[in-house]
């Protein structure tokens, strides 16, 4: 079982090659992949204004995501500024079909509770086919389209969550 942590400096060549481990499978689905491919594969340079959360098995980093906290910048102007986001959630293609994806979602709606939001946001892809029927069945739904990102067609996706019954 992989355990889920906090990212560390001494994470960062790991949580880069991950992520483009993990997009690898859509070379040839964005119309400029050298672009793309250079923003997943610096995924790490996301602490600086994110949490960026980390699974692990046996001292292995199996995957990572991104919790931009309500009200963080920089942001797309499709999300609204109260909504905390998910962002590049990457799982190593070995490690698929291990839960890691989910239990690095669930820790990133953990967060959102935290922070006291009232839903947690995304943006995906119909390419991206079993992150978008992990995000279904997690309860997210679509919201509304938003612009393509090089060729491919993006949603905005939102599961509404219970904050945290804590004293702010």
């Amino acid at each position: 079982m992989s355990a889920v942590r906090p990212f560390e400096p001494a994470d960062a060549e790991a949580v880069n090659a991950a992520a483009l481990a993990a997009f690898a499978q859509y070379r040839g689905v964005y119309s400029d992949w050298e672009t793309l491919e250079r923003g997943v594969g610096s995924m790490a340079a996301l602490a600086e204004m994110a949490e960026i959360v980390v699974a692990e098995d046996g001292g292995e980093l199996l995957g990572a995501v991104a919790y931009c906290a309500p009200f963080s910048e920089p942001r797309a102007e499709f999300f609204a500024a109260e909504w905390p986001l998910i962002r590049m959630l990457v799982v190593r293609p070995e490690a698929r079909g291990r839960g890691i994806g989910r239990a690095l979602t669930d820790a990133c709606i953990e967060r959102a509770r935290r922070d006291r939001a009232g839903a947690i946001a995304l943006h995906t892809s119909p390419a991206m086919e079993v992150a978008l029927a992990m995000y279904l069945r997690m309860g997210f739904t679509l919201l509304r389209r938003v612009p393509d990102r090089f060729g491919v067609p993006y949603g905005v996706y939102l599961k509404p969550i219970e904050p945290l019954d804590v004293p702010a």
